[in-house]
């Protein structure tokens, strides 16, 4: 076969697919044009989910004749000063967009030219359309200054791509997304996103400075939840600025749709980046559970690579273990500030079920800030809390004795959580703080509480072991087994010792001190499912995490234990001194605070 040069048209739409791979893709890529342009405000406008017509209006810089008829020519950019591709400082610089989807649909261009002082200009403004990569000249047209695209019929010119869009609602929430990308990016610009006929977004530009103006636009797009309990981050290492804000572990999602990551004004999707994030929240949430953030990484541009994908959605850093570490310990340390902290979601969903079964419409409280901003009382510490009883043993059977009455003195519910009063279907202690009640999962707190024990022993000594009187045989799976027993070494250091009894079988010699009485073929059967998912990827402290988690689990005080009264508010006090002590392992609540007043609001008392 002769070798010959494609024709233009051809090659647009080689591009095409590539950059345009949705409408949200056109979208993306129009809007970034409209914010490097200068705009103040973006207008969008999408329907049918954006098969059928889709524009971007901005107030920018606009364009004049010349420059508009250069503009739909492939690879012609204004934005590449000095051809450097190790100096981009815009969001556009390929100069492919608007002649890829031009070469896909029916497009036209119209754009006025902005006067250096941002009101004058050229006197009127210039059109251009583009049909199938056909190309019109420039003719007059009406509109103040900055630029308006308008795309019709997207693919029409490559029918096979259609087959592969989806419902109309899906496509329009992937633009939606994309623009709340955008947008969070650039909180002094406003936007809106409408279909003709209603808004799905409208945002006014931020005011204040830059740290506020963001946390406001964090606020319009994620909703109040996330603003009462977020956390700032602020970080610096070798020039390289993080800063933005973070969610508590106990304001979590299913997937990752409300993590946004900002890399020098630019919205990104990097593996390494999400992966920072996950290894912070490691403590804290369990595999498939995803915490909500706004980040923003300012970096010098010679250290980042954004060439490296079409959709300029990923990024490259000359330093990746500069990069990771600096978010994964500004986020721990965040998260440590926080001490026992969990979201005020919590006590607000318990308050909005109360009401869903009595219909009343009253707002929730703001819910679990009081304890927060007070240290304990009397410089509580863990070595001097009041009912100190060994938190160890509570694993162990229940006495058969009768309980006495417990009568708290006086003062007891000045305590950040309360005094203990009741257990209530051996699950949850009720406690009595001073304007309100604590309900305290046992089990979910007790986790917290061992596991925090595990990471200390860790740090210092290790993990002290006790011997089983008679060896434990777990029987497993062949796969199952050499997993377990190919992690040997690091299961020792938390205290378990296992080793090779066969095929498809173990056997258990020791186990932490700490945990008990556990039931180590349980225990085990869970770690060889914990390794699987972790995989060889993981290090070494990363896997020790993981596994202490699973071994917290088991050694923690059970639903339906029966506690005496000392023991409870044992548990209180360990919480209220216990960092990250507002949520377990899987990020669910340990407890949920209910304020006196809403209480009483339910009973029409307010």
């Amino acid at each position: 076969m002769t070798i010959r040069l494609l024709p233009p048209t051809t090659v647009n739409r080689i591009a095409a697919g590539e950059v345009v791979e949705r409408p949200a893709s056109a979208v993306k890529e129009l809007v970034e044009n409209s914010i490097d342009a200068g705009a103040r405000r973006i207008d969008v406008i999408i329907r049918d989910g954006g098969r059928t017509y889709l524009s971007v209006a901005d107030d920018g810089g606009g364009m004049t004749a010349d420059e508009l008829d250069l503009a739909v020519e492939r690879h012609a950019t204004s934005k590449l000063a000095g051809d450097d591709l190790q100096q981009i400082n815009t969001l556009g610089f390929r100069g492919e967009a608007l002649p890829s989807i031009g070469s896909v649909s029916r497009m036209s261009v119209t754009s006025r030219a902005t006067g250096n002082d941002g009101t004058g200009g050229a006197d009127s403004a210039w059109q251009i359309t583009l049909e199938g990569g056909a190309k019109s000249e420039p003719v007059p047209a009406a509109r103040p200054p900055g630029t308006t695209v308008e795309v019709r019929d997207l693919f029409f010119a490559t029918p096979a791509r259609l087959k592969f869009l989806k419902a109309e609602s899906t496509e329009r929430s992937h633009a939606l997304d994309a623009v709340k990308r955008l947008a969070m990016a650039h909180p002094e610009i406003a936007f809106s996103l409408g279909d003709g006929n209603r808004s799905l977004l409208n945002l006014a530009a931020a005011q204040g400075d830059l740290l506020t103006s963001r946390l406001d636009r964090v606020d319009a797009i994620m909703g109040n939840a996330f603003a009462e309990n977020a956390l700032p981050v602020e970080a610096e290492r070798e020039g390289i600025r993080l800063t933005g804000h973070i969610g508590l572990p106990t304001l979590n999602r299913g997937n990752a749709a409300l993590q946004f990551l900002i890399v020098n004004g630019r919205p990104v999707r990097d593996k390494l980046l999400f992966g920072a994030v996950r290894g912070a929240y490691r403590d804290f949430l369990a595999h498939d559970r995803h915490p909500l953030l706004a980040l923003f990484l300012e970096i010098p541009a010679y250290q980042v690579d954004i060439n490296v994908h079409p959709a300029k959605t990923e990024v490259r850093f000359r330093d990746p273990g500069l990069v990771r570490g600096l978010i994964v310990s500004a986020l721990k340390h965040a998260l440590a500030e926080a001490g026992h902290r969990a979201s005020t979601s919590v006590g607000a969903e318990a308050m909005g079920a109360f009401r869903a079964r009595q219909h009343a419409g009253a707002p929730a409280g703001n819910f679990g800030r009081r304890q927060y901003g007070r240290p304990p009382p009397s410089g509580l510490s863990e070595e001097n809390v009041p009912y100190h009883v060994p938190l160890s043993g509570l694993d162990a059977p229940p006495s058969a004795r009768q309980e006495t009455k417990f009568t708290p003195v006086d003062g007891d519910t000045d305590w950040p959580l309360g005094v203990a009063r009741a257990q209530v279907h051996e699950t949850y202690i009720v406690a009595q703080t001073e304007d309100g009640i604590v309900i305290i999962d046992q089990h979910a707190a007790h986790e917290r509480l061992v596991y925090e024990d595990m990471k200390a022993a860790i740090e210092n000594a290790g993990v002290k072991r006790q011997g089983l009187l008679i060896p434990e045989v777990v029987e497993l799976s062949e796969a199952e087994a050499e997993r377990v027993v190919a992690h040997a070494e690091a299961l020792a250091e938390l205290g378990l010792t296992v080793e090779a009894f066969g095929p498809g079988a173990v056997v258990v010699r020791e186990t932490p001190a700490l945990l008990g009485e556990v039931d180590a073929g349980g225990l085990i059967r869970d770690l060889a499912d914990d390794l699987a998912e972790l995989g060889e990827a993981l290090s070494l402290k990363d896997k020790l995490a993981d596994i202490s988690a699973t071994m917290a689990c088991h050694g923690s005080v059970r639903a339906g234990r029966r506690l005496n009264s000392g023991e409870m508010n044992a548990l209180l006090r360990r919480m209220e001194v216990t960092p990250h002590a507002g949520q377990c392992n899987h990020g669910r609540p340990t407890y949920v605070e209910l304020k006196l007043a809403d209480i009483e609001k339910l009973f029409g008392r307010r």
